[in-house]
């Protein structure tokens, strides 16, 4: 099926200093390196998408800034298709769609942050596109959220996203598995 990894948002505001330090984002790269490594061995394709934020107020991912740059775990090399897009959703006003196509891919593998955003947004759109979509739980990062007075997690939000994607839209697995199966 030629499956493509689709590395989402993978940026230096998600870390350590960082505008936006998400928890286990650390954790999640290196996953998502992981993943990486072994397409690259196996000659896949790849596809960076790096989000620059264009919306009035933005605090993080400001174009020109050390913050929006994609992090070192998985910078891409030369030759690695990068996309720059401005929404949560990664087809939205962006190349996306025509270069899976022009790659002849029907399969995502999706890694990146944040869970509750741009990895469940995207992974939606291509699940209603046609794409089959696996989705690498451990290779992902969500951000606490607030609810009506509920206080959650963002171990919580990361869980909840996953299993809400398990099924309908994708499957939802661990690198480890992932590393295996490929």
């Amino acid at each position: 099926m030629n499956p493509t990894l689709l590395l989402i948002d993978i940026q230096n505001d998600y870390f350590t200093g960082g505008a936006m330090a998400l928890p286990h984002s650390a954790q999640a790269a290196a996953h998502a390196a992981a993943v990486l490594g072994h397409w690259r061995k196996q000659a896949q394709s790849v596809i960076h998408v790096q989000h620059i934020s264009k919306r009035a107020g933005a605090t993080f991912f400001l174009p020109g800034t050390k913050g929006a740059e994609i992090h070192p775990s998985v910078t891409p090399l030369d030759g690695e298709r990068v996309i720059q897009k401005h929404f949560p959703n990664c087809f939205r006003e962006t190349s996306l769609l025509d270069q899976l196509r022009e790659l002849g891919t029907r399969e995502l593998v999706i890694v990146g942050m944040m869970s509750q955003l741009c990895v469940d947004t995207t992974t939606r759109a291509a699940a209603d596109l046609g794409f089959a979509c696996t989705v690498v739980h451990d290779a992902c990062a969500g951000r606490a959220l607030e609810f009506q007075g509920t206080a959650l997690s963002a171990e919580q939000v990361h869980a909840a996203y996953m299993a809400a994607l398990q099924g309908s839209f994708a499957k939802v697995l661990a690198s480890q598995d992932v590393l295996q199966a490929a």
